[in-house]
């Protein structure tokens, strides 16, 4: 077998710009999960009536159903309700949907781990529980669920796979109608594997990195 490489070379740019596409969704979709996850954590925290079992029940079904499921039922389902999105906004959501799931059960960890004497001597010093909350508990959990954090935000990266069902031109999407287009299948699938190593290898070295720093407390938090 030969590898036409003439061919990987003259659409390495193609692949170079569904690399960004995938970063780019999947940056979004990581931010907007942190904030979920934050939102429903200080639900949880405040134990907030009524809110506190939807929580819960998000958590169980983001958690427990497949992406694609909840990919589709985005882009099926609530154009029927008439909530119309573009295929990059379905793919963000549904992506925000999972990850929330996941990065809230993660924060609620690290707010339990935070030692209870700490908050009773927040109490005692006039502190509100919003404040108790702000600037004692939370950055502790954040510190605390780092870890964990950053395997969470490498598992939604590579989930980024799953929305090339709804046309996203990202990596997996690229590769698989180039395939279809050229019938060069070997040299798609290494330029695939090429380029998810090349973003998954490096980011896991730098948020190792940081979480070391976290660890010995370098960032101030």
């Amino acid at each position: 077998m030969t590898l036409d490489t003439a061919f990987m070379l003259d659409h390495l740019p193609d692949f170079g710009h569904a690399a960004l596409v995938t970063l780019a969704v999947a940056g979004i979709a990581i931010v907007s999960s942190l904030l979920v996850a934050a939102l429903n954590s200080a639900v949880i925290f405040f134990r907030v009536r009524g809110l506190i079992w939807v929580v819960r029940a998000y958590v169980e079904l983001a958690r427990n159903t497949p992406l694609l499921i909840q990919l589709f039922f985005v882009y099926f389902a609530l154009p029927s309700l008439g909530i119309h999105l573009s295929n990059y906004a379905t793919a963000v959501l549904a992506l925000t949907f999972l990850g929330g799931g996941y990065f809230t059960e993660v924060l609620r960890a690290g707010i339990e781990a935070v030692s209870g004497s700490q908050t009773e001597s927040g109490l005692a010093l006039g502190l509100s529980r919003w404040q108790l909350f702000r600037l004692i508990v939370l950055p502790q959990a954040l510190r605390i669920a780092t870890p964990s954090l950053f395997v969470n935000f490498i598992f939604l990266l590579k989930e980024t796979t799953v929305v090339s069902a709804v046309a996203i031109p990202e990596i997996l999407y690229t590769t698989t109608n180039y395939i279809a287009l050229y019938y060069k299948t070997y040299e798609m699938l290494l330029l695939m594997t090429f380029l998810y190593l090349l973003l998954f290898l490096p980011l896991s070295f730098l948020l190792s990195w940081v979480e070391r720093r976290f660890r010995h407390g370098q960032f101030g938090i």
